[in-house]
């Protein structure tokens, strides 16, 4: 296990950003951190990482708590903040050097590790140019490559696509998913659904300062939507097509409206293809299923209620 936060509790004040929280990440996991506004998602990740104290509970990264070793236990991070922590004046290529020595990193070893960081992450045609000329999607890049140039065991992104370019984006999402197959761990959190679900294997939903969802995506949208829905459309559907449908294992019911037929089954039960067979004597015009997705299991879990949560 590289990270262990038990029953952690921090306050604002009268405000309470983590309660009680638990969360623990095992090496080589790509795990998404998924919440409303206001949720502890950027606090949890402040006190994972040091930034800030917790008011009570353990924080254990690599076996060793965070407290007693935080030297050197920061060596074996990279953060990717909300916020860009870049050198606007200097080249991309001297805000790479920079960060690399502070992390020990010296002579032909960190210009290898500069010259492979703006290859991955498609900057070495700017490398001489300074962030203040690049475009949103350059900076977030860039941003990336500063928190990797000492390869960190553990690679905690905090919304690290926000206000960019589609291609940009897509360059990223490939960036995190071929750190974590080279054995980096990751922590991700972002507001976009289908971003964890092509980074991550593992998703934890926070709310209200603690987690209340864990697992695949797969398990967690089949331990909260209960029911899928298939979409038919049949020319000149008989009265005991929907009768036979209803008979079907699984299907909770079955609404005729003229042609159009809509099935509700249970979560998982996979009926497309006996319902197709049981429709098979009709011509079948169309059929479409919505099965539930993890943004409707998130919606479920956290309420449809828009926040504003607390900076």
């Amino acid at each position: 296990m590289i990270v262990s936060m038990k029953d952690i509790v921090k306050r604002y004040q009268s405000h309470t950003a983590l309660d009680h929280l638990n969360l623990s990440v095992n090496q080589g996991e790509s795990i998404g951190l998924l919440g409303p506004n206001g949720a502890g998602k950027t606090t949890a990740i402040r006190v994972l990482t040091g930034l800030t104290g917790a008011d009570s509970g353990e924080v254990m990264l690599f076996d060793s708590p965070m407290k007693e070793n935080a030297a050197d236990i920061k060596k074996r991070l990279g953060v990717v903040p909300q916020d860009l922590a870049l050198y606007e004046t200097l080249s991309a290529r001297d805000n790479l050097e920079f960060f690399g020595k502070l992390y020990g990193i010296k002579g032909a070893e960190l210009k290898t590790r500069v010259d492979e960081t703006l290859e991955i992450l498609g900057l070495t045609d700017v490398a001489k140019k300074a962030p203040k000329k690049f475009s949103g999607g350059m900076k977030r890049r860039l941003n990336i490559g500063c928190a990797v140039i000492h390869k960190p065991e553990l690679l905690i992104l905090d919304e690290p696509t926000v206000g960019i370019d589609p291609q940009s984006r897509n360059h990223i999402l490939d960036f995190v998913v071929d750190i974590n197959k080279k054995g980096t761990t990751v922590l991700y959190t972002s507001h976009y659904m289908e971003e964890i679900e092509k980074v991550c294997s593992r998703v934890c939903i926070m709310d209200s300062g603690n987690v209340i969802a864990d697992g695949s995506v797969e398990e967690i949208t089949r331990s909260v939507i209960f029911e899928e829905v298939i979409y038919l459309e049949v020319k000149e559907p008989s009265p005991s097509l929907p009768e036979n449908i209803k008979k079907i294992q699984g299907v909770k019911s079955c609404d005729v409206d003229g042609r159009n037929l809509t099935i509700i089954s249970k979560s998982d039960s996979q009926n497309l293809a006996r319902i197709l067979e049981v429709a098979t004597p009709f011509i079948i015009l169309g059929v479409s299923a919505n099965r539930p997705t993890l943004e409707d299991a998130f919606l479920s879990l956290t309420g449809k209620k828009l926040r504003d949560g607390d900076a």
